[in-house]
């Protein structure tokens, strides 16, 4: 199925690429960017952001629709990753970080700790950064969970990813009520934090499933949506379904808002659930807590 034109971006160049990509050389850092074989790649590292994948780059699960490498070995924590980490965000300057990780089903807390060490020392170097996490169920480890809280994300983010129809095609592994009940705990147990959940199109979903999954995460308070266009990222990957026009994410972004009251809806084919992260800092200005 061929790419329509409005999917069509410029292939990053090594120059656009530059710092970002030297500086994780550098410090051994793994991003989303280039392990997901993020679309937005080029722009994003262009204008010095990133999105750092921990405790990767293996991941225990094998969506079928994700570029993650799979490995579902037992492996230790790098001890030296979050001060790495935490270097990196000074170097670049950061005013907002997003940390997302790889399922990391073979630990017992999901890989929590990992995420607080890496927040401390974010904030220990960067203390005006802003802090958005992007984390896995962990299994329903609702401990895991509240430490992970308890370091005080500014953001905290888990994905529904698709309809509930397609889990046991697209995310096998995963179970929809656990990710909605995750996001409830995070705003009923720590409500100043804005909560946000992402979801793609084009997996063979109808636009009224997307319909009943914004209403499903809007009863559960969620504050910011993503909704982007499902690219396969090979042949041994899920197929493209369909591809979402501009006017119908336009639908989306407005029934959201403007019918949900979310506090933002992000959805355009190229959306992925960090892009742009750092106008979070914007709607937090306009909405305190």
């Amino acid at each position: 199925m061929l790419k329509p034109d409005w999917l069509r971006v410029k292939a990053p160049q090594r120059e656009r690429i530059g710092e970002v990509a030297d500086l994780l050389l550098d410090l051994k850092l793994n991003t989303v960017c280039q392990e997901a074989s993020c679309p937005n790649i080029g722009e994003c590292f262009a204008g010095g952001t990133a999105t750092f994948l921990i405790m990767g780059p293996g991941c225990t699960r094998a969506c079928p629709y994700c570029d993650i490498d799979f490995d579902k070995s037992v492996r230790a924590l790098d001890p030296t990753e979050p001060q790495r980490l935490g270097e990196a965000v000074a170097r670049l300057g950061l005013r907002h970080v997003v940390i997302t990780s790889v399922n990391r089903d073979d630990l017992d807390d999901g890989g929590a700790s990992q995420f607080v060490a890496c927040i401390e020392q974010v904030r220990q170097r960067s203390p005006l950064t802003t802090i958005e996490l992007l984390i896995p169920d962990f299994c329903g480890n609702w401990e895991a969970l509240a430490a992970v809280m308890d370091g005080a994300p500014d953001v905290l983010n888990h994905n529904i990813e698709t309809v509930p129809r397609l889990y046991r095609k697209a995310r096998p592994q995963g179970i929809y009520e656990r990710s909605l009940e995750l996001l409830r705990r995070v705003r009923q147990g720590w409500p100043r934090v804005y909560s946000k959940s992402g979801l793609m199109v084009g997996l063979g979903e109808t636009d009224a499933e997307v319909l009943s999954v914004l209403a499903d995460l809007q009863q559960h308070q969620v504050d910011i949506v993503t909704i982007g266009q499902y690219l396969s990222p090979g042949p041994k990957h899920l197929p493209v379904d369909r591809f979402v026009t501009p006017e119908q994410f336009e639908r989306f972004r407005s029934h959201g808002e403007a019918e949900l009251g979310f506090l933002q809806v992000v959805s355009t084919p190229l959306t992925r659930s960090s892009y742009h992260a750092g106008e979070v800092q914007r709607l937090m200005a306009q909405h305190p807590r």
